[in-house]
């Protein structure tokens, strides 16, 4: 049996990219376009030169970050939103909204499309999950909007654009619900995680019993410039509510915890029998290399929890999920991803060589 493996999404751009959007301002500049491109070619090449089975665009040219993509560039949204502080002391900001109605200024099928013009292998979408997006909607309120109807606006747009990546070809559609973890930060109380869990799960019932099986969700404490928003949560107070939702995927940093075993035996007890979880077994925001064999060892730590059948390795999150973020290099990346490939394919020789 082969365990598979699949990356989370984001790659660190190129620093001559990173460069011009700093000097532009804004990186939705046309004159950029030949620089989105090259950089995809890039990171398509290296990825499948790693030896991944399944790839992504690295998230070239979703615009600033995971995050805020969708909705850039709108003229009813202002820059004043939710705000996520990181430990490294920095703090990102979502978009507000500021009157209806709402809807995407892009969806991710464009960025798939373009990377499956160079790939030759499956290629994966990651797109930022409804609970993320419905931050924008102010607490006051927006007069002559509702949040109902911002709701029911919302689950269209993610709808159709799921769909949109499903119908051209996506291995898998991810949803980054990195805010699952923050929300327990936010609210102990569970009450504000709850509500993410039920938002997602109105998006995932839109869909069936078959394409869930393609739809994956993705949970981490945050990665930003070699810092975390949320790690000293305490994933008990998260895993079990996470398995509620209604998807057939499920990616979970672990490489990163501290205390590997015990979140295992959660994963165990909360799993249920057609979900698969793929852990982490590299972390992105340590600068250190993780050996195969440590990535081998990692794996057949998880196998001792976790039926082989529903046991997938990722890695733990995104290596650059905001855009300017250059605390980790490609290379770097790369080596990480390597590693997660040729460990995962040693572990599965081994648990082979056991039956």
């Amino acid at each position: 049996m082969t365990i598979p493996t699949e990356p989370i999404g984001s790659i660190p751009r190129p620093a001559e990219l990173i460069e011009r959007v700093t000097e532009l301002g804004d990186n939705a500049d046309p004159t950029l376009e030949p620089l989105y491109n090259d950089a995809i070619r890039d990171t398509i090449e290296r990825f499948e030169s790693t030896g991944s089975p399944v790839i992504t665009d690295g998230e070239q040219w979703k615009y600033h970050n995971f995050w805020t993509y969708s909705v850039h560039g709108l003229p009813n949204i202002a820059p004043d939103g939710f705000k996520i502080p990181f430990s490294a002391g920095h703090v990102r900001r979502m978009h507000r909204l500021t009157s209806g109605p709402f809807h995407y200024q892009r969806t991710a099928d464009r960025y798939l499309e373009l990377a499956l013009r160079y790939a030759h292998v499956p290629v994966k979408q990651a797109v930022i999950a409804p609970s993320a997006l419905s931050l924008m909607y102010p607490a006051e309120g927006i007069p002559g909007y509702s949040r109902e109807q911002f709701i029911e606006d919302l689950l269209r747009e993610h709808e159709t654009e799921v769909r949109s990546c499903l119908q051209k070809g996506a291995y898998k559609v991810q949803l980054d619900f990195t805010e699952g973890r923050l929300a327990v930060k936010l609210d102990p109380s569970g009450d504000l995680l709850n509500s993410f869990i039920d938002l997602n799960n109105l998006a995932l019932e839109r869909f069936s019993d078959d394409e869930r099986k393609r739809l994956g969700v993705h949970t981490c404490p945050g990665a930003d410039r070699d810092s975390t928003h949320s790690g000293e949560v305490d994933y008990a107070e998260l895993l079990p509510s996470l398995f509620e939702l209604r998807a057939g995927n499920f990616y979970v940093a672990l490489a990163g915890e501290k205390d590997r075993i015990r979140v295992l035996k959660i994963i165990r007890e909360y799993l249920k029998p057609d979900q698969r979880v793929f852990i982490g077994v590299v972390a992105p925001i340590d600068p250190r290399i993780e050996t195969p064999k440590e990535v081998c060892d990692r794996v057949l730590e998880a196998a001792e929890y976790i039926p082989i059948e529903q046991l997938g390795t990722t890695d733990d999150c995104g290596f650059s999920p905001f855009s300017d973020d250059t605390s980790t290099s490609r290379e770097t990346a790369f080596a990480k991803i390597r590693s997660r490939v040729l460990g995962t394919a040693l572990a599965s020789e081994k648990i082979n060589g056991r039956q």
